[in-house]
C-alpha cells in the first residue's frame, strides 16, 4: 500500500492519498482546493491513478478540492448518503464498502460535527474527519451539530473499535499526525466524562469563534467546490 499525509497550513487540514502498489489506483480523502496541484504532483511522482475523491463531510473552514481533481483527473466523486451535494457521484451508506483494487473502505456513519459527517474505516487505519480528533472532537455547534449525536458517534462506534486502530484525523493545530484509539480513551480530555449529558454540557461551553468564511465555504462546498 502507498500512503502520504499532506498538510494544508491555511486550514490545519489534513489530505491523505492512499493507493494500491499493485494497480497504482489511488484515493485522496479531504483534498484542499488550493493544493489541488500538489496531489497532481504527487500522483505523477508515484505514477498513481486517481479513480477516487472522498469528502469527510460538508467542510466549513475550507473549499474542496473534488470538483478540481474530478476536472482533471476524471476521477468519481464520493461522500455519505446524508450529504445534502447533490452533484456527488456516489453515496454511500452507513457501512458500505468501497474498493480500490485489493484495499477496501468502510463507511460509518458518525453524525454530530455536522449532520453529514462520516469516517472511514481501512483495515486499522481510521480516517475520522472531525468527528474525532487528536486529545479533541469536532465542534458541534453549526451545520446541524449536536452533541448528542457526536457522543455516540464517538463513544458507540470510534470508540470501539480495536484500541490499536491508527487515528488519523481531519485536522490537527499542534502538530500531531496520528494516534490511536487507545491513546484517545485514555487521553483526550474531551473523552473523560461519565455520559452523554457530560459531553452536552462540555461542548456547550467551548465559545469558540465560527470560522470566517463559514458561509462561503458551505455554499461552494454544497457544489464540491465548483464555482
Amino acid at each position: 500500500m502507498i500512503f502520504r499525509q499532506v498538510f494544508d497550513n491555511k486550514s490545519s487540514t489534513y489530505t491523505y492519498l492512499i493507493a494500491s502498489a499493485k494497480g497504482r489506483e489511488a484515493l485522496i480523502i479531504d483534498p484542499v482546493i488550493e493544493n489541488v496541484d500538489i496531489y497532481i504532483s504527487l500522483l505523477n511522482e508515484l505514477e498513481l491513478k486517481l479513480v477516487k475523491v472522498i469528502d469527510t463531510h460538508i467542510h466549513a473552514d475550507h473549499v474542496t478540492g473534488a470538483s478540481d481533481l474530478k476536472i482533471k483527473t476524471s476521477c468519481t466523486t464520493v461522500m455519505g448518503e446524508n450529504t445534502p451535494a447533490d452533484s456527488v457521484d456516489i453515496k454511500l451508506r452507513d457501512e458500505e464498502t468501497i474498493k480500490i483494487d485489493q484495499l477496501e473502505i468502510k463507511a460509518m456513519y458518525t453524525p454530530g460535527h455536522t449532520s453529514d459527517s462520516y469516517s472511514f474505516l481501512m483495515d486499522n487505519y481510521l480516517f475520522s474527519g472531525d468527528t474525532l480528533l487528536i486529545n479533541g472532537t469536532g465542534r458541534t455547534d453549526f451545520q446541524n451539530g449536536n452533541s448528542k449525536d457526536a457522543y455516540n458517534s464517538i463513544f458507540n462506534k470510534l470508540l470501539k473499535l480495536p484500541e490499536d486502530t491508527i487515528l488519523y484525523p481531519g485536522h490537527d493545530y499542534n502538530g500531531k499526525k496520528s494516534s490511536t484509539i487507545g491513546n484517545e480513551k485514555k487521553f483526550n480530555p474531551r473523552l473523560q466524562v461519565k455520559d452523554a449529558d457530560q459531553y452536552v454540557e462540555l461542548m456547550s461551553n467551548l465559545n469558540l469563534a465560527k470560522p470566517k468564511l463559514i458561509d462561503i465555504n458551505v455554499s461552494k462546498n454544497i457544489r464540491l467546490g465548483a464555482n
